[in-house]
């Protein structure tokens, strides 16, 4: 009895997932027929941008467009997704459909009675920094509004982890540290290749510890702020632990405002999970990486701000040789980015993997830290 329940459940689960995966790749379509050379396909990819007026980039509400945007998009949705679920009918047992249809059919009247509004459709003074990554929440969804070449999953979110539009980049103004280092220099290629508008900041020129004037013009210009400065041996507490944590309080500071969440990607290391090993050479190195990992998770659960953890294997960088290039690094940083990953692990060894569990799980986060006695 139990196995046939959960056998029915996991039925109807998978006509729902994939029903939905369908109707997003036909939204993703009607964005990409904007610019057809085909009238008729810019002509429906115009029919849905009604939606992006009735729910405007501002994340308000425009009741003008209610009624365009029912017969427009919302009986498109609908109908789209029963079609995706009945072509399960021919494989599956008809419960389970049946019951995703119903489901389906009470969320169609219950938005229309609304006349378009519900959970992920309504004004949005500001959109959260705490998003879902395999279920869609209001400000998953907010993004798509806000960014609307990007975030496409409506329900469960598997188009955008397959198709890599999570995250925007091309128009968005990023400012990266550690521009002459190897995976900033490899970050910065790779960010503008992708049509992002890129700026950096020096450490010792623009920023030291507990000086930051200078970079509050920059911090107010950018969207995404990329930390990837750093040293292993001189002054690496400041390096690694002050200026992450003081650049990141700042712009989310700076950001309180905007509509958007201010963005930060903070690059780590795998010494956070196996510490200095005994090793001299590495105390203050893994004391500074372990000290900034303990306050990022306070950042990582902050609705205030997107903050990414970046755990990357060793590179080949000027601290020394490693088991990847910094470009490849990059690469990998961002395949997990597009897809929404606000942990990026970087690795071959699989630490960095192991190292989320230590990240999330296994320390506090704390306010601030003292620098250890030497």
């Amino acid at each position: 009895m139990i196995w046939d329940i959960l056998v029915f459940l996991l039925q109807a689960a998978l006509a729902f997932v994939v029903s939905t995966a369908l109707f997003d790749a036909l939204h993703w379509t009607l964005h990409k027929w904007e610019n057809s050379s085909v009238p008729l396909l810019r002509k429906f990819s115009s029919w849905h941008w009604v939606h992006h007026k009735f729910l405007g980039l501002d994340m308000q509400i425009n009741p003008a467009y209610a009624r365009a945007n029912i017969w427009y998009h919302i009986l498109p949705e609908y109908l789209t997704s029963m079609a995706g679920t009945l072509i399960f009918l021919p494989i599956m047992p008809w419960p389970p459909i049946a019951l995703v249809a119903a489901i389906r059919t009470v969320m169609l009247v219950m938005t229309l009675r609304e006349e378009g509004l519900d959970y992920n459709h309504m004004s949005m003074d500001r959109v959260g920094g705490q998003q879902g990554l395999l279920w869609v929440d209001n400000n998953y969804h907010a993004m798509h509004h806000v960014y609307p070449h990007n975030f496409f999953s409506s329900f469960a979110n598997v188009f955008d982890l397959i198709a890599g539009t999570t995250c925007q980049i091309r128009g968005r103004k990023f400012l990266v540290t550690g521009a002459s280092g190897a995976f900033g220099s490899a970050m910065i290629e790779k960010l503008t290749r992708a049509g992002g508008i890129v700026e950096t900041a020096k450490s010792g020129v623009d920023f030291t510890a507990g000086e930051y004037t200078a970079m509050r013009a920059k911090l107010e210009a950018a969207d995404v702020l990329v930390l990837a400065h750093g040293a292993k041996t001189d002054d690496c507490w400041n390096a690694n632990f002050v200026t992450f944590r003081d650049l990141t309080s700042l712009f989310t500071e700076i950001g309180k405002t905007r509509l958007a969440p201010p963005e930060v990607w903070a690059v780590g290391s795998e010494v956070e999970f196996h510490g200095d090993m005994g090793l001299d050479e590495l105390k203050a190195y893994s004391a500074s990486k372990r000290a900034f990992a303990a306050k990022a998770l306070d950042f990582y659960r902050s609705d205030a701000l997107i903050y990414r953890h970046i755990v990357p294997s060793s590179f080949t960088s000027a601290m020394g040789k490693g088991a990847m290039s910094a470009a490849t690094a990059a690469s990998i940083a961002l395949f997990f980015i597009r897809r929404g990953f606000r942990y990026v692990p970087v690795t071959f060894t699989g630490l960095a993997v192991l190292n989320y569990f230590r990240f999330r799980f296994f320390q506090k986060g704390q306010p601030d830290i003292a620098q250890p006695a030497e």
